[in-house]
């Protein structure tokens, strides 16, 4: 066993440089060789610390890198240093250190010994002092994913000091996403792979913040094939993907209000078409009288409006009527026809969906109810609504909140709602088929629209009134109507009502030519000089009764069935030649129970 004396003996006479340390960093002891190199005398250098032998770089990176280091690993390997001799001589060393401990692992000293260096050692040295000084984000792991040196450029990026970080797994500065990726052997088969090009990841900074990195790396190996290092160069892209990030935000939002006008203005022309075609409710008849009186008192209010009368006696008139003044006159009155919309997409027109929500989903969609919002909503034909969305109607009605298909967001709207029908709601309720809550919701305040067979002169104002405007859009010469034909007008019952009107008088103008309006070869009913007409009137002198009226009619809906060989709907249809809806003219089939003859 080596005696005390003999250790000191083989410390002092060693060929290599060799220095003694103590806890707090100051030399314990110097050997011969390493006086002799820097021309100090033995009392020069115990006490005093290492940095006082130094350059001012090697003295920095002392205190901030190797002492760290050797604290944390009790070893140093093959460190670069630069000393200095007495006479200012600068010598470019590599280190190697060890502490050592007592059998009860209470410290004893750090043994540093150094190494000149030799040609290929100040290349290196000077390959090192460039990487660091380097203006690009480069490291350098081993291939346990250790840091073994990084470039200036990166501590400043991530505010990182070079002792926080030297000897630290490279995943400590990863975000919480790429730690999970990167967990268990993750990151070392990434290394074991070799070089890589372009890989997203994430890093995050001293004081939390979260940069985004594109990073390649080349990898160099062993005698075994192994990567035993890896350089690892990185690109800052944060503001880049930001800026991508809005884009696409900016985007999204371009298309959804672009979506959104393009409903608005598909209403604004539907609108406009309602507006041409019909105008203003028209008459002066009592029955109409009441009604505007009905609708004068309702409109101020924001109570909810149960539009009720026959088909096509001007329903959707009297609710932009309301709207019109209404407080929300400035805000949208949009339609819905429920009778035209399919089962399965009731809730997605009156909500709106996400993208992917179902099949047929390739975008986000505004529903009718959220382009409603801060004006009105009318629903024509409700009474079509299904039994299973009008408990989601009823929320909106009570609570002014719903949920686009697919989505958890709930949503606000403030929208006051219409709605019309010409079933008998209270006999669907009995059925089972319509929720009697929605019901009371939806009639807070109903509006009967009478039938143009009530109405009077009403009749002839509006006939006058369509005449005048069809004249105008067909570009034809302007026509009025004879007294003869006002009387049959009047005395006809018009179970189409308004529209039935409308479309007589527009046939009228299409069939005749110079300024006579033909009115007999368009209206259902008046005497005609064609064989083919569907039913004559009796003669001026003759009153009907309501029986005789109903019949009339009847035999006039036969004489149409029996002329298009019972087609009903379609091009060439009874309805068409009528001027009815296929709907108005089925229910009159069925009221009348007519049936087609057996062959």
């Amino acid at each position: 066993m080596i005696s005390q004396d003999d250790y000191e003996w083989l410390f002092r006479k060693a060929p290599v440089m060799t220095t003694s340390i103590a806890e707090d960093g100051a030399y314990l002891d110097v050997n011969d060789a390493m006086l002799a190199r820097l021309g100090y005398s033995l009392e020069d250098m115990v006490g005093r610390r290492p940095e006082d032998f130094a350059t001012p770089e090697t003295a920095e990176r002392i205190t901030n890198e190797l002492r760290p280091a050797l604290r944390r690993r009790g070893k140093l390997e093959n460190k670069p240093v630069s000393l200095v001799t007495s006479s200012g001589e600068i010598v470019d060393c590599i280190t190697n250190a060890f502490v050592e401990y007592d059998k009860a692992g209470e410290y004893l000293r750090t043994v540093a010994m150094y190494s000149e260096f030799s040609d290929q050692a100040r290349a290196n040295f000077k390959y090192r002092t460039l990487y660091r000084a380097t203006p690009a984000m480069l490291h350098t792991v081993d291939g346990n994913g250790l840091i073994v040196t990084v470039t200036n450029h990166w501590l400043s990026k991530l505010g990182f000091t070079r002792e926080e970080v030297l000897g630290r797994p490279i995943t400590d500065f990863m975000s919480a996403a790429d730690q999970k990726a990167y967990a268990d052997r993750g990151l070392r088969e990434l290394i074991a792979e070799g070089d890589f090009n372009n890989l997203e990841r994430q890093m995050v900074t001293k004081d939390g913040k979260t940069i985004d990195l594109v990073m390649s790396a080349i990898s160099h190996r062993d005698e075994d094939g192994k990567v035993d290092r890896m350089l690892v160069a990185s690109k800052d892209v944060t503001e880049r993907n930001r800026a991508e990030r809005e884009l696409r935000r900016t985007l999204a939002e371009n298309a959804r209000l672009r979506e959104e006008l393009e409903r608005e203005r598909d209403y604004l022309r539907e609108e406009v078409n309602v507006a041409l075609n019909f105008g203003r409710i028209v008459g002066t008849s009592q029955a109409l009288r009441r009604m505007l009186k009905r609708i004068e008192a309702v409109a101020e209010t924001p109570a909810n409006v149960l539009v009720q009368g026959e088909s096509g006696v001007g329903k959707e008139l009297v609710a932009r009527e309301i709207h019109a003044r209404s407080p929300r006159s400035d805000g949208p009155l949009v339609k819905v026809n429920c009778a035209s919309i399919p089962k399965e997409l009731f809730e997605s027109e009156f909500f709106g969906h996400v993208k992917g929500a179902f099949t047929g989903a390739h975008r986000d969609r505004v529903g009718r109810f959220q382009l409603a919002d801060g004006g009105t909503i009318f629903l024509d034909e409700v009474g079509e609504i299904p039994m299973e969305l009008q408990s989601k109607l009823l929320r909106v009605l009570q609570e002014s909140e719903f949920e686009r298909v697919g989505d958890d967001i709930t949503r606000s709207v403030d929208v006051r709602v219409i709605a019309a029908t010409n079933h008998n709601l209270e006999r669907l309720i009995v059925d089972g088929e319509f929720r009697e809550d929605l019901f009371y919701r939806l009639s807070v305040f109903p509006v009967e629209v009478p039938p143009l067979r009530e109405r009077g002169d009403d009749i002839v104002q509006l006939a006058q009134h369509f005449l005048e405007q069809t004249c105008k859009d067909f570009g034809r010469e302007p026509m009025t109507l004879t007294r003869a034909q006002a009387a049959n007008m009047k005395a006809y019952s018009w179970p189409g009502n308004v529209r039935e009107l409308k479309n007589v008088i527009e046939r009228a103008v299409i069939l005749s030519s110079g300024k006579v309006l033909r009115l007999d070869l368009s209206m259902p009913g008046l005497k005609v000089d064609d064989e083919e007409a569907i039913v004559e009137v009796p003669r001026d002198d003759e009153v009907l009764t309501e029986r005789d009226m109903r019949d009339l009619q009847k035999a006039n809906i036969v004489k149409a069935l029996e002329r298009t060989k019972w087609k009903v709907s379609g091009s060439g249809g009874a309805a068409e030649l009528l001027g009815l809806r296929p709907t108005t003219l089925a229910d009159r089939i069925r009221t009348f129970k007519i049936k087609r003859p057996s062959r």
